[in-house]
């Protein structure tokens, strides 16, 4: 078990301590934000989690995922709640299964194409920056929405690798999928981030690329860790 580190946070003036986390899915991002955010007692972004919340309401509400508009009208009032330890709720109901579906993630990856929808969710993301301060879990966290965080991490690994640890995650929730299937969705999702024409998923200049697919979770937190005391943050 990878021991708690001890939190010295330095805050200058009114600035909130911001370590984001970016990279495709399944690269272990977040798990890691959660774990970082756990032992430094910070607060948490999935940020990804709101595209997937979109998504989610805009297909629950008959919204056609390419009409910009109305989805961008949606995200803006958009009835969400994260609480730690319980989940995320969205419109009063529990939805962490059903924003993690395949199909939900694609959604979200179309819709997160569109500048007025990332226009509408910015000013929410950016307001999770409170003290003691933030991990923000997601695609442009350093690129975007925290340009300025001291601490920037870009995390990958193999499709090949991504596309098993999201097997076996379904497999241990009792859903039965293709292992083929997940790897063709996966290497579709990073081609349609990557190449978007608003905040595609690339590095921040000042980040730190860090390859996964041969760590554990906890040499890789180890590592966010050490960025983050060589960095002054902690």
């Amino acid at each position: 078990m990878y021991a708690k580190p001890k939190v010295k946070t330095i805050v200058m003036k009114d600035s909130v301590p911001v370590v984001t986390i970016d990279g495709p899915g399944g690269s272990g991002k977040g798990t890691v934000t959660s774990l970082l955010a756990s032992e430094l007692g910070w607060h948490l972004l999935d940020s990804g989690a709101l595209y997937r919340l979109t998504a989610l309401a805009a297909l629950n509400r008959g919204i056609a995922l390419d009409d910009e508009a109305a989805v961008a009208k949606l995200a803006a009032n958009l009835d969400v709640q994260f609480i730690a330890g319980t989940g995320i709720l969205l419109d009063g109901e529990h939805v962490e299964l059903a924003i993690r579906q395949e199909a939900i993630g694609l959604g979200a990856s179309r819709i997160a194409a569109f500048p007025a929808v990332r226009a509408a969710l910015l000013a929410r993301q950016q307001a999770f920056a409170v003290l003691p301060g933030l991990v923000a879990d997601g695609r442009d966290m350093g690129t975007v929405v925290f340009p300025d965080a001291p601490v920037k991490i870009f995390l990958i690994a193999s499709a090949e690798e991504r596309a098993k640890r999201r097997f076996l995650q379904l497999q241990g929730q009792g859903v039965n999928v293709s292992l083929e299937r997940l790897l063709e969705d996966i290497v579709r999702r990073d081609e349609q981030d990557a190449n978007r024409a608003v905040a595609p998923m690339i590095p921040a200049d000042d980040a730190i690329v860090l390859d996964s697919t041969q760590l554990t979770i906890q040499e890789v937190l180890a590592r966010v860790v050490d960025e983050m005391h060589a960095k002054g943050v902690m």
